[in-house]
């Protein structure tokens, strides 16, 4: 005998209806859905407890088998739904197929069914569902945006580094023109900006995703304003804008784990100006030939800056090696001790002059003054 009362040909049962419950205690991601024209909205007669489950269509980019593909779960209370009964007339095995956006002309009413019995959404009256980054309505701007305008960093300060006189003579060249060696020229610091904001999306080009909390993901195809832009709800975020400028936001702490080497190249400049302190720690592990190495090509100088404070340099083991192919100069404004437990060796190739305006001590046990006399 031929039965075609089965599923696929006992009929299609459709409905329209509003999202009640998600917390599925299987964790299945199925929804309690109130159906239009089958349930009824007084929730004495029929509490929201009592609705059946409904299961849950995913899109062919979700596997749902084995934690595979987009978890369920981002259907919130109050969404209108559509779908079908797959048990026909019986109508207890209902089956959600997708979700219907509307423009709500009320919020929730808690005390009737067809509403969110949270009284969360929708959040917005007399507004569309789409998404407010999407729509970009001046007059309906979004909240998230609004605060990373509002706390865009500009005015940061790059290294200043002044100008000073390094010893206080001044000599002569060939041409006994007066030189002036002494002199450390300043190197100004200026200041930077986080750039503009490059917000610019048309709909329906700004494919928006936003979560619950506020996580953002935007994917911007508008003509010449195209961005990539992720954030979390806190403000860290990662911007590209249209030009492929990239700004990273990290409103706390900034871990890098690196397992393997990591190299970089900056075709222009780089500036970073910390509030903290800064530690830099080589060949942790005490390998042969992990060195230190700065490179700095022709026509720059190396200039260190320290407003108030010491400069130490300590050499637990080994030499401290200084070749200065041009003159060497040096001014203290202090005492200048040096103390030497092995020997002290100076050749100079050209004269020597020592101008003292005090009085001069050399102690030794014996002092040569021409020793090949």
């Amino acid at each position: 005998m031929i039965d075609n009362n089965f599923l696929g040909r006992n009929g299609f049962i459709w409905f329209n209806g509003v999202v009640e419950d998600r917390n599925d205690p299987h964790k299945l991601g199925r929804l309690r859905v109130r159906c239009v024209g089958i349930h009824t909205q007084n929730k004495d007669e029929l509490p929201t407890s009592d609705l059946p489950w409904s299961q849950l269509i995913h899109p062919i980019t979700s596997s749902g088998i084995s934690g595979l593909g987009h978890s369920p779960g981002f259907i919130v209370e109050g969404t209108w739904v559509f779908g079908y009964f797959r048990d026909g007339n019986s109508m207890q095995e209902p089956m959600v197929m997708g979700t219907l956006p509307g423009k709500p002309s009320e919020l929730s009413d808690k005390t009737k069914g067809f509403y969110d019995p949270n009284g969360i959404y929708p959040k917005y009256k007399d507004e569309v569902d789409t998404n407010r980054l999407a729509v970009n309505e001046p007059t309906q701007p979004h909240l998230g945006l609004e605060l990373r305008k509002l706390t865009r960093k500009s005015g940061i300060p790059t290294a200043d580094f002044d100008e000073v006189v390094a010893s206080s003579h001044v000599g002569l060249n060939e041409q006994d023109e007066i030189i002036d060696n002494r002199v450390i020229e300043a190197s100004d610091g200026d200041t930077w900006s986080q750039p503009i904001i490059p917000y610019a999306a048309v709909y329906p080009y700004n494919h928006v995703f936003e979560s619950e909390s506020g996580h953002i993901m935007e994917i911007d195809d508008t003509k010449d304003k195209e961005r990539l832009f992720t954030a979390h709800r806190t403000g860290t975020s990662q911007e590209i804008s249209p030009d492929g400028t990239q700004v990273n936001i990290i409103k706390a702490d900034h871990y890098n784990i690196t397992t393997g080497k990591r190299q970089e190249i900056i075709s222009g400049q780089s500036d970073i100006t910390i509030g903290g302190r800064h530690k830099i720690f080589i060949n942790k592990d005490g390998a042969q030939d992990n060195n230190y190495d700065i490179q700095v090509g022709p026509n720059a100088n190396v200039n260190i800056q320290v407003d108030e404070g010491n400069l130490n340099v300590v050499l637990k083991k080994g030499k401290m090696n200084t070749n200065v192919s041009g003159d060497y100069n040096m001014k203290v404004g202090g005492n200048y001790n040096l103390k030497v437990e092995g020997h002290r060796q100076v050749n100079v190739t050209g004269t020597t002059t020592d101008e003292t305006q005090g009085k001069v001590i050399h102690r030794g046990n014996t002092i040569h003054l021409n020793p090949d006399d």
